[in-house]
């Protein structure tokens, strides 16, 4: 992951709940929001649940810098909350992970 011309950096997060755990799924990223919010370097930090599918997750978040991702990431807190989250999700948390690198046409 880069940094993008601009220095801040653009994340999508997709994930799917194992069955029977669409709620706890919900739950769990609803508590975490409010503390990567806080995070120093965070841009935006929302959570979004799909129209139609219970089970799929998007996570939309910006940081000022790489940097300010990395630390978020390697926070005792989240280091924390990968166990609990990998019950609760199908596939690997870096499966669902998209990089954004914003770009402005020339007109």
């Amino acid at each position: 992951m880069t940094a993008t011309p601009n220095g801040y950096v653009t994340v999508i997060w997709q994930t799917r709940a194992k069955p029977g755990k669409e709620t706890a799924l919900r739950d769990f990223i609803t508590a975490a929001v409010t503390p990567s919010r806080n995070d120093p370097g965070n841009i935006d930090y929302e959570a979004h649940q799909v129209e139609g599918d219970q089970a799929a997750f998007v996570i939309y978040e910006r940081w000022e810098s790489r940097q300010h991702l990395d630390d978020h990431l390697g926070a005792p807190r989240m280091q924390g909350l990968v166990p609990q989250m990998l019950e609760l999700i199908d596939g690997s948390i870096e499966d669902g992970i998209t990089l954004l690198q914003p770009f402005r046409p020339s007109n």
